[in-house]
């Protein structure tokens, strides 16, 4: 559930340019929803505005009053009166703050905060039974919560910069009104995103902040969540172009071996026997880890770090390269990997193949098609300039062509350099070859085999 509409900021910005408070927020929710899809965040069950919740915030207010934990002033506001609840205030931090508002005067103790605000010139206001005004910061979120919940919540979840006193606040409040010991079971409060090496978090106010729309210029949505993963959700979390490119290397390796995996599978991959038995207690100890990992306060790093580990112990199977096919083959374990990482990767809304580059091969049809073809065409290319002089001798390790065939080799490491800028990476392994589509661009490929 997301709640939304008018606040502070966007009342002060529809007085500055002469523009409807509801328009406004509005437009604001637009931007937010459209901004939350491009980096794959699932949409909520319900939006809830607090405009049309008034009479039920009004409403909440009353039984407050009614339960004998508010009052109201003179002035046409009513306040929550802390020493009503005795010690109980405070779960979530020290009290030492006052969680008034700057101006509130008209109030039995400091630390009691406004559930409705009497009406100010230039503000929108509404009726109620203590005059006219708005619902105070906090009461819009228990009422609402309430409506859809009931009275009592599993998970709450915010910014650190919300345990107090919003959440401490709506404790209070719900309790009141609820008449019940415990609202909320667990509140997960996650920590601020951060410049590297700036100690504030990043804020329209201090213009040390980088738009969405400009982000995605940079870097894709998997991208972003992968940084996220890297860093415990309580802690603070640095941007800088070093840790974006650590989430971007680890989306490409888990890409890298699982195309190569898939090779393996098909045939199109030859290797030495691998060590079957091996990589199913990897992947048994990889679930394990990932499991103890998020039932530990849901340990991101921890369990990408096993997934990591697990690609890795993988790829050291696939790289003894053999000519021939003799070896025995074991699909069924790199077939379990790929389905238990594709699984962990999209329960995070992760997904391997980045969004654009699927949705063009979903439009086309052909992309991969053609891709196949023309990789296989290169190989068989590779392969007869790789042939050596003697077919009855001795295979070489790495045979040495002939010099009037080196310009075949060329031409296909040419070829492999021009497809990279456009996303399409052929790797050679040997006589054969594997190739596979990311957005990101690279340069050319170092291991050439022209001279």
């Amino acid at each position: 559930m997301v709640i939304t509409d008018i606040d502070d900021k966007i009342i002060k910005r529809s007085l500055q340019e002469n523009i409807s408070p509801t328009v406004l927020a509005q437009m604001y929710e637009e931007e937010f929803k459209n901004d939350m899809l491009a980096l794959k965040v699932r949409p909520p069950s319900v939006y809830m505005r607090v405009t049309e919740n008034i009479p039920q915030i009004i409403a909440f207010i009353q039984g407050i009053i009614r339960n004998g934990h508010a009052y109201a002033t003179n002035k046409g506001n009513v306040y929550f009166d802390i020493r009503s609840i005795g010690n109980r205030y405070g779960k979530l931090r020290s009290t030492g703050e006052t969680a008034g508002e700057a101006g509130d005067i008209d109030k039995k103790d400091p630390r009691d905060f406004a559930l409705w605000k009497g009406a100010k010139p230039g503000e929108p206001l509404w009726e109620s039974p203590w005059g006219p005004g708005r619902p105070g910061w906090h009461i819009e979120c228990s009422t609402i919560a309430s409506s859809v919940f009931g009275s009592q919540l599993d998970i709450h979840t915010g910014g650190i910069d919300l345990a107090f006193p919003h959440h401490e606040n709506e404790i209070a409040q719900c309790e009141a009104y609820h008449q019940c010991g415990q609202w909320g079971n667990y509140f997960l409060h996650s920590g601020h995103l951060h410049l590297k090496g700036s100690v504030e978090k990043m804020s329209k106010s201090l213009k040390n902040y980088i738009t969405i729309k400009d982000f995605l210029q940079l870097y894709s949505a998997n991208e972003f969540r992968m940084f996220c993963l890297l860093a415990n959700y309580r802690s603070a979390i640095d941007y800088s172009e070093a840790s974006m490119n650590e989430a971007r290397s680890t989306l490409a390796s888990i890409s890298a071996f699982s195309h190569d995996a898939e090779a393996y599978m098909k045939g199109q991959l030859t290797c030495q026997a691998v060590e079957e038995a091996v990589l199913w207690e990897r992947l048994a100890a990889t679930q394990a880890s990932v499991q103890a990992a998020l039932a530990d306060d849901f340990d991101t790093p921890r369990a990408v770090d096993a997934i990591r580990s697990l690609v890795h112990h993988g790829n050291c199977q696939l790289q003894a390269v053999t000519k021939g096919d003799s070896s025995p083959r074991s699909p069924a374990v790199f077939g379990a990997i790929l389905s238990y990482i594709r699984g962990f990767l999209d329960n995070l809304g992760v997904g391997l193949l980045d969004t654009q580059v699927r949705a063009a091969a979903d439009a086309s049809g052909t992309l991969e098609n053609v891709v196949e073809q023309l990789a296989r065409f290169r190989a068989e290319v590779r392969a007869f300039a790789l042939s050596p002089d003697d077919p009855a001798g001795e295979p070489a390790r790495r045979p040495r062509p002939r010099p009037d065939r080196q310009p075949l080799l060329k031409a296909c490491d040419a070829l492999r350099s021009d497809l990279a800028p456009l996303g399409i990476h052929i790797k050679d392994r040997g006589t054969n070859s594997t190739w596979e589509i990311t957005r990101q661009k690279a340069g050319p490929e170092k291991d050439g085999d022209g001279v």
